[in-house]
């Protein structure tokens, strides 16, 4: 069994795994197109009761000069969803049937990207948009993820109860992609469950495993074989120093092909609050391009999704140019 508690402490000061030769190469970079996934299904109602405004994240981020800004050869956008307020028949997960349905569409366009030899940069919406494309990833024969999230997002009905509360995939979207929850979205055609082993995960930014929260409902997750990098930890040793131990890690488990999950409110709530769950500490805008610009030069990975920007949130929409910015410093093509 693991020690969650050990693995938090080994974090900050393990030595980097050696890249062995064994592994497969990496692959090279490739063009980016843009997959517009305007969808806020896996969020509940917002504090007076209304409906989300992720949905509107992909249109703010494109007038904002997102695909000029990454270079993007083509964009592919996605019809939005109808968001439902009640619980749908079969499911005991907020616009769960509805979610499956687009989250399979979505695969789909990733998958064409793949198939073209292009990068998939998929911009939500809500986090659980993630699931669409690491469902693409794998059918093209790719594996691994590497979730850069403030949360863990590991609710699932092992540590809730399923039964009283209609669950938001947006907070579980982690435990959906390693297999735990309901069927309608942890089990998919010629893949099955999960699409992600735990193995193969990485989760960097949880900022709460301290807390009271953490500890109650989601640190069953220090009990798996997914690797954490809490976000103190990874701001202790610096960006370089992580990213070179998540790559290592990569190599070390054949990962050549992975998806690349970041949730924006892995961002300190000081420099970008327009989201559903700010809070401290967390990145800024320099360090989280940095992370990601290192993960993208690996080769080790071969699309992303970014989620959770709240335009609604947002007044003016001042923080679109910088968020833009950051995911086109993150994202550039390596010379």
């Amino acid at each position: 069994m693991h020690s969650g508690r050990r693995k938090l402490l080994l974090m900050a000061g393990a030595a980097l795994l050696p890249i062995s030769r064994a592994h497969s190469q990496p692959s090279k970079s490739k063009r980016i197109s843009l997959v517009l996934a305007p969808s806020n299904l896996g969020l509940r109602p917002t504090e007076n009761g209304g409906e989300p405004g992720t949905w509107r994240a992909p249109e703010a981020l494109m007038a904002a000069g997102l695909q000029r800004a990454v270079d993007a050869a083509e964009v592919v956008p996605l019809q939005r969803p109808q968001y439902e307020f009640g619980a749908q028949a079969g499911t005991r997960i907020r616009n769960g049937q509805s979610l499956r349905t687009f989250l399979l569409e979505l695969s789909g366009k990733v998958g064409d990207v793949l198939d073209a030899h292009r990068f998939p940069l998929v911009i939500g919406g809500d986090c659980s948009v993630l699931l669409g494309g690491l469902y693409g990833l794998r059918l093209a024969g790719g594996r691994g993820l590497v979730h850069v999230d403030g949360h863990s997002d590991f609710s699932h009905p092992g540590n809730y109860n399923s039964a009283k509360i209609l669950g938001a995939a947006a907070g579980m979207d982690l435990a959906l992609a390693s297999g735990r929850g309901e069927p309608t979205l942890t089990t998919w055609p010629k893949i099955g469950t999960p699409l992600a082993a735990d193995a193969d995960i990485i989760q960097i930014g949880e900022r709460n495993y301290r807390g009271p929260i953490f500890v109650r409902y989601y640190d069953d997750i220090l009990r798996t074989g997914i690797t954490v990098l809490a976000v103190q930890s990874v701001l202790a040793e610096g960006i370089d120093a992580a990213a070179k131990r998540v790559i290592s890690k990569l190599a070390s488990r054949g990962l050549d092909k992975a998806w690349m999950h970041v949730d924006l409110d892995v961002l300190d709530q000081v420099v970008m609050s327009a989201v559903d769950s700010p809070g401290s500490p967390g990145f800024n805008y320099s360090q989280l391009a940095a992370l990601i610009s290192a993960l993208r030069e690996s080769g080790r990975i071969a699309g992303a999704t970014f989620s959770i920007y709240d335009p609604e949130r947002d007044p003016g929409t001042r923080f679109a140019r910088t968020i833009v910015e950051c995911i086109a410093a993150g994202m550039k093509n390596p010379p």
